[in-house]
């Protein structure tokens, strides 16, 4: 064998590995059965819980049903955020929807997670869902509702640099389909204690935010430290510093 060809070989298993370095980094992990029930049902209320219906995800087929409820509420733990174009596997949003929500918004995320299983790239995909809001083929809410996301922990990307972040930050999001701050005369930047408008990607998915308060922030971090414990186990990136072992 020639040097020549011993070095074409070198080169192409190198950048053999550099592609599968890179797919590693951006492959959405299977979290454990339990760790991930328990994480999507920490997004809701304590009371509502064993009432509600939940998916799990399955990295090879998308979101599964796991456990059928009766109240309308629908829990998962999303793991992309399309509106960003960007593929991560360090993303983990907790979040439930009402019936509401369940009618409409809920067939985005199942429909992204479909879409990245079935390798569409990270740029086409928000293209595609832009597109499926523009036909009419989601709809938004027709009524009041929200989304419960009282999780202790979450990371995505985040205020005030719109980096990704681990970050304690229970909160409820109201549904405000193609709302601004200026509907309500938010200034988000002067304090967050109040409500403020956030567009998730784009003006259908607007919804009015509303920060749990001080001391009901504590309670949830306290009587959720069994799961920040073993989420911070899991992956030490979902560690909330208070918690980090």
């Amino acid at each position: 064998m020639t040097r020549h060809i011993r070095t074409i070989i070198k080169l192409s298993l190198i950048a053999s590995a550099a592609f599968l370095s890179r797919a590693a980094d951006t492959t959405i992990e299977q979290m454990p059965v339990k760790l991930e029930t328990q994480y999507a049902l920490s997004a809701l209320p304590q009371a509502m819980r064993d009432h509600a219906t939940v998916y799990l995800l399955d990295p090879k087929k998308g979101y599964q049903l796991s456990q059928r409820g009766t109240s309308g509420a629908t829990c998962l733990v999303e793991r992309t955020a399309w509106e960003q174009a960007d593929f991560r596997n360090d993303i983990y949003v907790p979040l439930c929807y009402d019936a509401e929500g369940s009618k409409t918004y809920l067939k985005v995320i199942m429909d992204v997670a479909a879409l990245r299983i079935q390798g569409m790239s990270p740029v086409d995909l928000k293209t595609e869902i832009e597109r499926r809001y523009k036909n009419k083929t989601y709809k938004i809410p027709q009524k009041t509702g929200l989304s419960y996301k009282v999780a202790p922990v979450m990371r995505t990307w985040m205020m005030p640099d719109w980096q990704v972040h681990t970050m304690p930050m229970p909160h409820l999001m109201f549904y405000a389909p193609n709302m601004m701050n200026e509907d309500i005369g938010a200034v988000p930047n002067a304090n967050l204690l109040y409500p403020f408008m956030f567009k998730e990607g784009i003006p259908e998915q607007s919804y009015m935010i509303q920060l749990i308060g001080a001391a009901e922030k504590a309670k949830i971090l306290a009587d959720e430290k069994t799961l920040l414990h073993d989420l911070c186990a899991y992956r030490n990136f979902l560690c909330v510093p208070d918690t980090k072992h």
